[in-house]
């Protein structure tokens, strides 16, 4: 049934409570490819007049950032490294749900495995949602896996 999935990451322990899951479509469902992808979005520094920020600072911050989040893809990959399955980690720059919609749909996947923090009320109106935004955004079926109070959002 699933071939495809895009699992997004942001490094968080939160996002990090679909591993039982991605290894349950790995060994018992034998998905052949999971796409693990972290989002870096651009970087944005509001400055004043008097000190102006250069291109070439942002170009390097970012740099940075995607640097960084490829690094932490391949610990992941490595982790859940298995004969049989493919494997693939994708850095993107850009907004974060748009992106990562965007990246399923035109790469065939097949369902996007995403953690949520289970916000609701106030709370969820004024810090939003991501995985609410994918789940409204997205042609991809979209799993949410709800993450417990005890696992934080460090």
């Amino acid at each position: 049934m699933y071939n495809k999935i895009t699992v997004p990451l942001d490094g968080s322990r939160l996002a990090e409570c679909v591993f039982p899951h991605v290894e349950a479509f790995i060994e018992e469902y034998h998905v052949g490819n999971i796409v693990f992808v972290r989002i870096v979005e651009p970087a944005v520094i509001f400055q004043s007049g008097e000190y102006p920020i250069s291109p070439e600072i942002l170009r390097e911050s970012e740099s940075a950032g995607k640097s960084a989040a490829k690094d932490y893809l391949d610990q992941i990959v490595n982790r859940f490294k298995q004969e049989g399955t493919e494997l693939q980690s994708e850095v993107l720059l850009g907004r974060v749900a748009e992106s990562l919609v965007d990246f399923a749909e035109k790469n065939g996947s097949d369902l996007i495995l995403i953690a949520s923090h289970g916000r609701s009320g106030v709370r969820r109106w004024v810090r939003g949602s991501i995985a609410d935004k994918i789940l409204h955004s997205s042609t991809v079926p979209v799993l949410i896996v709800r993450a417990l109070a005890s696992e934080g959002e460090s």
